[in-house]
């Protein structure tokens, strides 16, 4: 019997270019792991530097998203979703994309901060952890400050890139910024996403860490969802059983579903 509450709602099909996962192997894959709904999120980043950029179709993809919705009707709940890069650099382009289709949801994730790239490894190596979490963190909270999103992606993203962040990171040594992005996401009713995909890599850390998750919690902090962050079919779903035990143990009770951008609470139990 499917888990009512194992929702996987950050899933990167082929029209991301990361992903090899198509479509229909994600729906059966969620199908065969009792997964009730999906969120298909794909990557829409405008910074000309990156490596998403342009790459996005929209009208092919709500073509197949309204194909496989049809296929599956009756077994699986598919949400349309975004994944926005750095969303509040480029409004105009983003309220444009949004108005164009009825999504679900929008992630708002920061994967530049200024021109430096998360993900590069010859910035993060040069850099202490102290640059990069500061320079981050202190962008999210601008960022969240005016979101065009309903959905924060992977708090604490550069924790899982390089070995010398992850060793050793405690998030209480950024604390009074972290807070105040907690405070932007309450203040807006933005839903923080449980992000999973750092259980596959070395630094097997979710994001956000566990204690910002109680922060968030202790702030009055109610709205969460889960993702897997998938980008191949042995992915998706995986490690939702543990986001779901780092959710309750922060003392939450429930995650967000969403339909056509509006939030819903679903009870854990």
């Amino acid at each position: 019997m499917p888990n009512p509450v194992l929702l996987d709602y950050h899933i990167h099909t082929t029209y991301s270019f990361d992903s090899r996962l198509t479509m229909h192997a994600a729906c059966l894959a969620a199908i065969v792991q009792g997964i009730p709904e999906i969120g298909l999120s794909e990557h829409f980043d405008l910074n000309p530097a990156s490596p998403d950029a342009g790459f996005y179709r929209p009208d092919a993809w709500w073509q197949e998203v309204e194909k496989v919705r049809a296929e599956f009707a009756g077994r699986l709940t598919v949400r349309a979703g975004i994944e926005i890069g750095e969303a509040h650099r480029f409004p105009a382009e983003v309220e444009a994309l949004l108005g164009r289709y009825p999504y679900d949801y929008a992630i708002g994730s920061l994967h530049y901060v200024g021109e430096e790239y998360m993900f590069d490894q010859a910035y993060l190596n040069s850099h202490t952890a102290e640059e990069i979490l500061e320079g981050y963190f202190t962008e999210l909270e601008s960022m969240t400050r005016a979101p065009r999103f309903d959905i924060l992606g992977h708090l604490d993203l550069p924790v899982r890139n390089a070995r010398h962040i992850w060793e050793g990171y405690d998030p209480s040594r950024y604390e009074n910024l972290i807070r105040k992005v907690l405070q932007n996401c309450i203040r807006a009713g933005l839903a923080l996403d449980v992000n999973l995909a750092g259980l596959r890599k070395p630094s097997h850390n979710i994001m956000p860490d566990p204690r910002i998750l109680r922060w968030y919690a202790e702030m009055g902090g109610r709205r969460v969802t889960l993702g897997s962050d998938a980008h191949a079919r042995e992915q998706v779903g995986r490690y939702l059983q543990q986001g779901l035990g780092a959710v309750r143990a922060a003392g939450l009770s429930s995650l967000t579903q969403f339909e056509l951008r509006q939030a819903r609470l679903l009870p854990l139990e």
